[in-house]
């Protein structure tokens, strides 16, 4: 018998968001997360226990979680995780009496309020599928993603859904394993070492001092400070970093700043630039490229 035909519990909280809300209504490029009849599906795993979360937006604005597991402590666990992945429990009302007004922003708050930078349920599938974004366009990234979960993702056949491979089966892989999905030599090695880190529970993604995490994976080789930005705004709900290497946002800080719409920022001048945004520049830099579209 599986481990999910073993659910024997089912916990369903209902929340109201800290400031408007509006659930997403398609699913992930990855293929992690569904969304079927409006309703939002993702499977995740505490340890090795797989939980199924299913989220629906009710017509009062309220948000519904719920959960099957095998135990009610897990189950509940997978909610919290959803709630922060998906941001309902931001109270972002000082943000946009802030910025409301802000000259490169303020549109863009105004018409999209509900905007959130979209997260992810497991801090070690941010950092992994950052890994795998690292220097190419999204959408590749995303195909490679989608190469990893069918492989080697964990997989629930009483939900048809599958969830993201585990720290300590990327780690067991060999690199050219991985290399075989279109994921590069270096950034191959990378995802390994990392996995090898966490699995061995020598690099804890989840605990809330995050500095000394982030500057153990900075001594990796192949993690650079856009990787754990992105670790940081996605996997850890810090939407104070902001992933100032990325092209988008160098594209966008140089042609702001010069005039030019060739020019390109540095990391340094993308990270002064949205300094003024503290403590928010993930978000601001989210609302930032809505602006320029």
């Amino acid at each position: 018998m599986s481990r999910a035909a073993a659910w024997t519990c089912e916990v369903r909280v209902e929340v109201e968001p800290r400031w408007c809300y509006r659930l997403p209504r398609g699913g992930s490029l990855d293929g992690l997360t569904r969304v079927r009849r409006g309703v939002l599906h993702r499977l995740v795993h505490d340890a090795e226990e797989p939980v199924l979360v299913r989220v629906a937006q009710l017509s009062s604005g309220r948000v519904l979680f719920g959960a099957q597991a095998g135990h009610r402590d897990v189950a509940e666990r997978a909610i919290a995780r959803m709630r922060a992945a998906l941001g309902v429990d931001h109270d972002l009302q000082a943000f946009h009496r802030r910025f409301r007004t802000d000259p490169l922003i303020g549109r863009a708050t105004r018409a999209a309020p509900r905007l959130r930078v979209r997260g992810h349920p497991d801090p070690f599938q941010a950092l992994a599928w950052a890994i795998c974004e690292q220097l190419i366009e999204y959408e590749l990234a995303a195909a490679i993603q989608r190469r990893l979960v069918a492989a080697l993702g964990r997989r629930c056949p009483h939900s048809g859904l599958r969830d993201a491979p585990s720290a300590a089966s990327l780690a067991a892989q060999a690199p050219a394993r991985l290399q075989s999905y279109d994921l590069s030599g270096s950034r191959a090695v990378a995802l390994v070492r990392v996995a090898g880190e966490v699995a061995a529970g020598r690099l804890d993604l989840s605990d809330p001092d995050h500095e000394p995490g982030w500057r153990r994976l900075r001594g990796i080789r192949g993690i650079g400070s856009w990787t754990v930005q992105m670790l940081a705004l996605t996997g850890q709900g810090r939407l104070d970093q902001l992933p100032a290497g990325d092209l988008a946002y160098r594209k966008l800080v140089g042609r702001l700043t010069t005039g030019d719409p060739y020019a390109r920022a540095s990391e340094q001048e993308v990270e002064a630039f949205f300094a003024p945004y503290a403590p928010w520049a993930g978000l601001a830099g989210a609302y930032a490229l809505r602006a320029a579209v």
